[in-house]
């Protein structure tokens, strides 16, 4: 019992830690309750942003304001694209002289306004680089009958409709596609090479056998499923349409502890400041929309089946084969290491498909420049500031400099500016952009390909239209004459994806006073203290949780990777659909057609007669060109420069820049001693001439720093040809 001492009573200790406990316990659950009760009413809000944006004629989420330009569902083949030119803000000021970006938006599941979803974003960062901004996006059901290519062709008009805006444009449209459009903006560039400018492809899927075992488990999904019958039996439960919920589970089901728990528990443990960005993000996570059922069929079975891209396997209906070595345009491939949809090995494994030698890349006179990010994941990509401000502000802001580098592979390497950096004026943002040129053992580094990986899914591919066959001889007409249009409400109504928005709607009963509950618990709001003991308890539930989902996520995909593996690696079943044992190319590769071949050779001597043609621009050019080969690579800040000096000497195009670098280029590949010893009779007879045009090449050569080890040999070596 507790002592009194001179009559006043002392606090007995364990009564007032019971009190802690119960003054703890009443606040946890006061502050429970309420942000459940906000927690349900962010879910209401979700569901009636959700319907109010389905009502809309286009639904997108685009921070900036757009006006139409062309509309194909206008056209003689409608399709549901739209091409809209972007509004600059305000404070950006357009520079009409430079290329257009164009910003494509993927259609796979969601709705379009990715690529400027925030400031900082593709769109963004092009306006403050000065460029115009157009945008491809797209409405939320297809036209009947609507195909592949007819996109192809619609967005190959888009783009003849953007050059035809800018005549005085220095440069053809640079197109970024990101993720499925990547893949759809290639298709365009491989058949109508001549409307593009640099390519960005950012987080899309080209070569959809690659990955890794044990991190890449996505790929597997069609072999399991025993090939695309089940993408047929979809459509045609459908009505001819492919529900885009359905997809958008496809990408749910990879992450199910952030499915299932984390993304809800986030809003739900920070309600009362989390609720903007959830919606925010939502609002295009859920803005389903859907394909024709062909347009999927097609994807499935020329693509992530039968990964047919990057073997020039496709034919169009025109007879047109798509070979992405007809493009002519650089190509830079953007693609992260955290990435779990579009993993590098299925971003660059089109390289090492499409192209045996380094020299036929040269041939193919392609330039293909990559950038991986550490660790972003894959919506980042497109939507993270960080990302825009980075990789994207580095893309814009020296798309000029990639247009121009001559053919080869190269990463792109960002080194932050400090104020050490050398010339920090010729830098544009944050980060020092260099292009170092890589080979094609540094792609199969990373893509690490393997026969055995190509059997099986050559094997999975043709597993796939034996199914696909059966299924359409045996079963199709049967369940055609069963979807109806109640069927396939039903079924679209009840897809995971799209449950909850008819939950937490006002639609239910339930639902209805939620918001005022709402309101009345934002009046009286009283947050748990940080340091309350319950919430540690509470977090440590959560960590629990998401551990467990991660480990079931984890057998899972072990277990599911195991089956395809035994399954697809039997040689029984690789002799039943026609494989043998001892070939070795079981996806066929492209070869050099007898055509391209003699291109090749007539062009070879062409450029050999014409070695010791040219003057002092062509002089100076092979120079840097030769320079330039050696070293760590190709600085922004050595182009930055040399252009500062081509705008004071004349009004020699982009494009007439790019045809000389890649002229000069060739010489010295073809025939180095013989291109350098052109030089001096390419050089003007006065010393003094030659003297200006060597202090020029110094210096563009110092712009990044004094040139070392060979590129410092090369220099001398120049000296000496200049006689200066």
């Amino acid at each position: 019992m507790a002592k009194r001492e001179a009559g006043v009573p002392v606090a007995n200790p364990m009564n007032a830690a019971w009190a802690d406990v119960f003054k703890n316990s009443a606040d946890y659950w006061v502050d429970n309750w309420q942000r459940t009760i906000l927690f349900w009413d962010v879910l209401r809000q979700r569901s009636d942003q959700y319907y109010s944006q389905r009502a809309k004629a286009v639904p997108n989420v685009l921070s900036f304001e757009a006006e139409l330009v062309l509309d194909a569902r206008t056209l003689e083949k409608p399709v549901n694209y739209l091409l809209v030119r972007i509004k600059p803000p305000a404070d950006v000021e357009i520079d009409l002289k430079k290329r257009p970006f164009v910003i494509v938006d993927p259609r796979a599941g969601h709705g379009p306004g990715i690529g400027g979803f925030k400031a900082d974003s593709e769109i963004g960062v092009a306006l403050r680089a000065g460029h115009p901004c157009y945008f491809v996006g797209f409405t939320p059901n297809p036209m009947p009958g609507q195909t592949i290519e007819d996109i192809m062709h619609v967005e190959a008009l888009f783009l003849e409709k953007v050059i035809a805006l800018h005549p005085e444009a220095d440069g053809k449209p640079c197109v970024v596609g990101n993720c499925q459009a990547g893949w759809a903006v290639l298709l365009v560039a491989a058949t109508r090479p001549e409307l593009f400018g640099p390519i960005i492809v950012a987080g899309s899927p080209l070569s959809y056998w690659a990955g890794v075992e044990g991190e890449n488990p996505m790929r597997y999904t069609g072999g399991l499923l025993g090939g695309s019958w089940l993408t047929a039996l979809t459509g045609d439960l459908g009505g001819g349409k492919f529900d885009g919920a359905l997809l958008v589970q496809n990408f749910e089901n990879l992450n199910p502890a952030n499915t299932y728990w984390t993304k809800n528990y986030n809003l739900w443990s920070k309600v009362d400041s989390e609720g903007e960005r959830f919606l925010e993000f939502e609002k295009w996570w859920g803005g389903h929309i859907n394909l024709n059922a062909e347009e999927m069929q097609w994807i499935v079975d020329q693509l992530f089946v039968g990964n047919r891209l990057a073997t020039a396997e496709i034919v169009t209906r025109d007879g047109v084969r798509v070979d992405l070595r007809n493009i002519k345009s650089p190509i830079v491939c953007f693609c992260s290491k955290g990435d779990n949809i579009t993993p590098p090995q299925q971003a660059l494994g089109w390289i090492t498909d499409l192209y045996a030698r380094d020299e036929d890349v040269l041939a193919s006179g392609q330039t293909i420049v990559y950038a991986i990010h550490e660790s972003v994941g894959h919506l980042g990509i497109f939507v993270s500031g960080g990302v825009a401000r980075k990789e994207h502000e580095e893309f814009a802001s020296n798309i000029d400099l990639i247009d121009v580098l001559p053919p080869g592979l190269y990463e792109a390497v960002m080194i932050r500016k400090t104020d050490a950096t050398v010339n920090s004026d010729l830098i544009y943002g944050d980060w020092v952009v260099r292009f170092e040129p890589r080979k094609l053992e540094d792609i199969k580094a990373i893509v690490q390909p393997s026969l055995e990986n190509e059997r099986r899914f050559a094997t999975a591919q043709r597993v796939s239209e034996i199914n696909l066959g059966l299924y359409r001889t045996l079963m199709q007409p049967l369940v055609k004459a069963m979807a109806t249009d109640q069927t396939v409400q039903l079924a679209h109504m009840t897809n995971p994806a799209e449950l909850p928005f008819e939950l937490f709607s006002d639609r239910n009963p339930l639902m209805r006073q939620v918001a005022s509950m709402a309101e009345m618990v934002r009046q009286h709001r009283k947050p748990v203290a940080e340091d309350n003991p319950l919430l540690k308890l509470q977090a440590a539930y959560s960590e629990a949780m998401i551990a467990a989902l991660d480990g079931w996520r984890d057998l899972r995909d072990r277990s599911l990777e195991e089956i395809f593996l035994a399954v697809y690696g039997a040689p029984l079943l690789q002799a039943m659909v026609g494989l043998r044992a001892d070939d070795d190319t079981p996806r066929k590769k492209p070869g050099l057609e007898p055509e391209r071949l003699h291109f090749i050779r007539n062009r070879i001597e062409e450029l050999r007669s014409r070695v010791n043609e040219g003057g002092e621009r062509e002089a100076v050019v092979r120079s840097l060109v030769y320079i330039g080969m050696a070293g760590p690579g190709v600085d922004e800040r050595a182009f930055n420069e040399l252009r500062r000096i081509r705008a004071g000497q004349g009004t020699m195009t982009l494009e007439a820049f790019k045809k000389l670098v890649r002229e000069q280029f060739f010489a010295l590949m073809l025939d180095r001693e013989r291109a350098l010893a052109a030089i001096p009779g390419m050089l003007p007879q006065d010393l003094k001439g030659r003297s200006a045009l060597l202090k020029l090449i110094k210096t563009v050569v110092t712009s990044a720093g004094e040139p070392t080890g060979e590129r410092a040999r090369r220099l001398e070596e120049v000296t000496a040809l200049f006689g200066a």
